[in-house]
């Protein structure tokens, strides 16, 4: 596949995570008071439409990239992940009321497990190295050729 296809792909997928994540966000809503630690859980709501109205415009975006495809798929997938890794403590926290350790303005006085804390810490952390490399390769991707 040529760079030109795959990043029409990877954009037209990125729109799709996009319009998930606002399903997401949508369903998340009704489950909010029901939540262990339910501010959490309206963090998550509103962590997931910043993510998706990040995610569709960064696939509109897509595109329009000067991009080969290895480095498009690592662009992708870093962004992806580290978009998930971000969002995914932050509902593991709503859900077994825990996060103070990580987030504790988020969290307020929920805390978990040692076991559930380190795991938010863990993969949280995780999200910013994806973060920046996927940023340094967008920035570069925006170039004119």
């Amino acid at each position: 596949m040529n760079a030109s296809n795959m990043l029409l792909l990877q954009g037209h997928r990125m729109l799709q995570i996009g319009i998930a994540l606002f399903v997401f966000t949508g369903l998340e809503g009704f489950v909010i008071s029901s939540l262990r630690a339910p501010h959490l859980g309206r963090s998550v709501h509103t962590l997931s439409a910043l993510q998706g109205v990040m995610v569709l415009a960064l696939g509109l975006l897509w595109p329009n990239l000067n991009l080969g495809v290895t480095t498009s798929q690592i662009a992708f997938w870093t962004y992806l992940y580290s978009s998930f890794a971000t969002l995914v403590p932050f509902i593991l926290a709503a859900i077994w009321g825990a996060g103070n350790t990580t987030f504790p303005l988020a969290a307020g006085v929920a805390r978990g497990s040692a076991f559930q804390e380190a795991m938010i810490k863990v993969i949280l952390y995780s999200a910013a190295p994806p973060f920046f490399i996927s940023m340094a390769l967008l920035l570069w991707g925006l170039r004119l050729a």
